[in-house]
């Protein structure tokens, strides 16, 4: 077999074996995702949102958390939130959560990098927004912001902002009457569904390009990069260029984490793997989309003050961790090397594509593919008698 043949197949096979071993991760968390925000009403977030208080920015962060996202969708519901009268601070911080302190992410990374991983998210989510809102009030003028609502309410098109409708949208009675009812689960199917079709291409982008980099490159190579020689230098370099990596990677959201595991594997700091997980926020596409929605002023001011709270939480949990000697001492994430075998993971996979199958069944029954042909063309109401 030529040697590019073999190359190609290794990588794909490593592509898939890292897919099947975070599937039942997926549907998991994309399931309670659903459930959150078909049940959870966030039609009147602006107004719980006034200000850049310690109180806004606490709701703007658990309504954010509560509302998980791909990056793309996070980015159009904190315009949508802006445009309606919300605090400019108090949307980014929802932006930030509704990317980083979420259900599915967390998942994963337990998944394919362990529990340490996982707190890592949740602690270090609260302590970059809390960096954010610092910057935002030493350094964010007033006029920036006027100018910045001028742009929004252009209502220029970025990516989903058919979510941030569906979103922002009413539900009638309490979660647990939703829950209780056949609207409800109606509601969870067509939020389970239109979260898969926001984040497939990035978990497949993520995963070819983790099994590409896991087949084919080094660890050699990674300990170059990342200065894996000199502890102290290794410690401090990967949360500055974690977040490089991840604007050079295109991918955003949970279709970081394989790449994650990848570079983890190669060396890169605990801290440097945080810091990559955070860079979603300031991919390229990202940025632009930042650009359209609040002029090109503002998407620098928040390029710049995103890298920079990305990389002080991740040097901060970096230390955190470390002196509470929870930062793993081997480097053994799991990236698929012992994939395919009838082992627990095999059993949690089929019975959540048995899940998966009834919610996508139940979505077909109750108009889905209508609602998601409305978000596509720009509607993004979804339909209220569903609940959702």
């Amino acid at each position: 077999m030529p040697l590019f043949i073999h190359d190609i197949s290794a990588a794909l096979y490593l592509s898939a074996a890292m897919g099947w071993e975070v599937l039942w991760g997926l549907i998991l968390g994309f399931t309670l995702s659903a459930m959150v925000d078909a049940l959870v009403s966030k039609a009147e977030m602006q107004r719980l949102l006034p200000d850049a208080s310690a109180r806004s920015i606490t709701r703007a962060s658990l309504l954010g958390a509560a509302s998980s996202s791909c990056s793309y969708a996070a980015v159009a519901v904190a315009r949508s939130l802006f445009r309606k009268g919300g605090d400019f601070t108090a949307a980014m911080a929802f932006q930030f959560a509704s990317t980083n302190l979420v259900i599915e992410l967390g998942i994963l990374l337990v998944v394919l990098m362990g529990w340490s991983f996982g707190a890592a998210e949740f602690v270090g989510g609260p302590i970059m927004i809390a960096l954010l809102v610092v910057m935002f009030r030493f350094f964010l003028r007033p006029h920036m912001v006027r100018t910045a609502r001028k742009q929004a309410d252009r209502g220029l098109q970025g990516r989903m902002e058919g979510h941030a409708g569906m979103a922002t949208m009413a539900k009638t009675g309490s979660w647990r009457d939703r829950l209780a009812s056949e609207e409800g689960w109606d509601a969870i199917s067509h939020y389970f569904v239109m979260n898969w079709s926001m984040l497939w291409k990035e978990i497949a982008v993520g995963l070819l390009i983790s099994g590409t980099l896991g087949a084919l490159v080094p660890n050699s190579f990674w300990h170059v990069v990342l200065f894996t020689g000199d502890p102290v230098l290794s410690k401090l370099w990967g949360p500055v260029i974690g977040p490089l990596i991840a604007v050079a990677s295109f991918t955003c959201s949970i279709g970081n984490v394989p790449l994650a595991a990848v570079l983890w594997n190669g060396g890169i700091s605990f801290g440097g793997v945080v810091a990559f997980i955070f860079g979603d926020l300031i991919i390229l596409p990202i940025l632009n989309i930042y650009r359209k929605y609040y002029g090109l002023r503002m998407a620098a001011f928040l390029a710049v003050t995103f890298y920079v709270a990305m990389v002080l939480a991740a040097l901060a949990l970096e230390v955190l961790f470390g002196a509470a000697g929870i930062v793993p001492a081997a480097r053994s994430a799991n990236v698929g090397e012992v994939a395919f075998s009838l082992n627990y993971t095999t059993v949690l996979n089929v019975i959540m594509l048995l899940l998966a199958g009834w919610l996508y069944r139940r979505y077909r029954r109750t108009g889905g593919p209508e609602m998601m042909r409305a978000m596509e063309s720009g509607g993004g109401d979804g339909p209220h008698h569903h609940g959702g």
